[in-house]
């Protein structure tokens, strides 16, 4: 079992790593996150990151964050399931 300090400092920079990925996706959303060139009459626009890839982020966060809130409570982190199949 880890220390209850390493799981609370790592479980503070998991929801501050969340948090910046959450303003980004706000950035994406409301267009500020995308780049727009122009050439004579044709114009581009794309964005810097990908959206789906700062949702998956947030996503996978999300669930780390749980993870360590399980941890902390002294429960376990992840519960795993093992399933024999038979043939009778």
């Amino acid at each position: 079992m880890r220390a209850r300090e390493v799981i609370v400092k790592e479980l503070e920079e998991t929801c501050a790593r969340r948090e910046l990925y959450l303003g980004q996706e706000e950035n994406l959303i409301s267009k500020k996150g995308v780049q727009s060139y122009s050439i004579g009459t044709r114009s581009i626009q794309r964005y810097n990151v990908d959206l789906k890839v700062v949702q998956d982020m947030i996503t996978k966060l999300s669930q780390r964050i749980r993870e360590l809130e399980a941890e902390l409570a002294g429960g376990s982190p992840r519960r795993a399931v093992g399933v024999v199949p038979r043939d009778w």
